[in-house]
C-alpha cells in the first residue's frame, strides 16, 4: 500500500471520528435538550433513544478514532447517520440532510475498505 494512502486514511478516520466524539460529548452534558427534541419527533422511548445515541457518538467515534473494528462501526454510522437525515433533518431546505447523508457515505468508504494501515485492526490483521 502507498504510505500517503495510509496518512490520509488515517486522517479521513480522525475527522470522522472527532466529529461524534465532540457531537456525544456534547449531547453527554445536556441531556434534557436532547432527549426533548427526541421526544419532539415521536420516537418512543426518547431516554433509550437519547443514551443509545451517546454511546454510539462516543463509544463508536472512539472505536472508529484507534481504528477497532472499523467496517463495523462504519456500518453503524452509516445507518445511523441516514436514519438520522430520514427522521430529523427530512427536508431538502435543511441543510443537516445533506450532511447527513454524505456522512454516511463516507462511513461506507469506512465499511467498504476498513480503518487503514494506521490502526488497531492492521495489528490484528483485519484492516
Amino acid at each position: 500500500m502507498n504510505p500517503s494512502f495510509d496518512i490520509v486514511t488515517l486522517v479521513g478516520r480522525i475527522l470522522l471520528a472527532a466529529l461524534f466524539i465532540l457531537a456525544g460529548l456534547d449531547k453527554a452534558m445536556g441531556a434534557e435538550g436532547t432527549i426533548g427534541f427526541i421526544a419532539s419527533k415521536g420516537l418512543p422511548l426518547p431516554e433509550v433513544v437519547y443514551g443509545l445515541t451517546v454511546l454510539l457518538e462516543l463509544g463508536g467515534g472512539i472505536l472508529l478514532l484507534i481504528g477497532f473494528q472499523a467496517r463495523l462501526v462504519g456500518l453503524a454510522f452509516a445507518l445511523f447517520c441516514m436514519a438520522t437525515a430520514a427522521i430529523f433533518h427530512l427536508s431538502l431546505e435543511d441543510p443537516a440532510l445533506l450532511k447527513n447523508l454524505a456522512l454516511a457515505g463516507g462511513f461506507l468508504y469506512v465499511f467498504a475498505f476498513g480503518a487503514g494501515a494506521y490502526s488497531l485492526d492492521a495489528k490484528r490483521g483485519k484492516a
